[in-house]
């Protein structure tokens, strides 16, 4: 029997258009995701530095871009966050059936960005909906790592067949049900987090 739902962030609340970022980027001259940059996004994800040293870091890399240019095409991926999701959430927190934990592989700088968009009375909405809000900046570990299921797993005295993971990244559900988590790999597109009742 599923007692807690630990719940991405990206795609399963807010949508996100994926290719924004590297299409806004293509114009200082990215053409595609070096393991330099790969490292570089990996590592911010976790918090291991400070979002100016990452701005700096990527302007290094694509000079013609300014400071603005690079955190503009940084958040061209975040799109917009129904109202409709974060009602059934707030519903699904009212009936206190299920725990409910956020885990999101985020940032600084989207973080900001998000509660920027959508308005802190929004965002504090949907945090208070949540037992523990969990983001990998502020951990200093990031999702496929199985390290960080473990982490939320025996912070919370959650046990792993009567937890559901919902996240719409295969590889981040994949990691999550190795290690006997139960899983909803999401299908953008398909499906929505509205459904979730069928899969409980």
């Amino acid at each position: 029997m599923i007692k807690n739902l630990i719940l991405d962030f990206g795609d399963i609340f807010i949508n996100l258009d994926k290719t924004a970022t590297p299409k806004a980027m293509s114009n200082y001259g990215f053409k595609n995701t070096t393991p330099q940059l790969e490292k570089l996004f990996n590592d911010y994800e976790k918090g291991l530095f400070s979002s100016d040293y990452f701005l700096d870091k990527t302007g290094t890399l694509f000079s013609s871009a300014t400071k603005q240019n690079l955190i503009d095409a940084w958040n061209a991926i975040l799109l917009d966050f129904p109202d409709y999701r974060l009602e059934f959430l707030e519903k699904l927190a009212q009936e206190n059936n299920y725990r409910l934990f956020l885990l999101s592989n985020t940032n600084d700088i989207h973080i900001e960005h998000v509660k920027s968009n959508i308005g802190l009375e929004k965002f504090n909405r949907f945090k208070n909906s949540f037992e523990v809000f969990y983001l990998s900046y502020e951990m200093g570990m990031r999702k496929p790592d199985a390290e960080i299921f473990e982490f939320v797993l025996k912070e919370n005295n959650l046990n792993a067949n009567e937890t559901l993971f919902v996240d719409d990244t295969k590889e981040n559900t994949d990691s999550a049900a190795s290690l006997g988590i139960q899983v909803w790999n999401l299908q953008v597109g398909k499906e929505d987090f509205i459904e979730l009742k069928n899969h409980l």
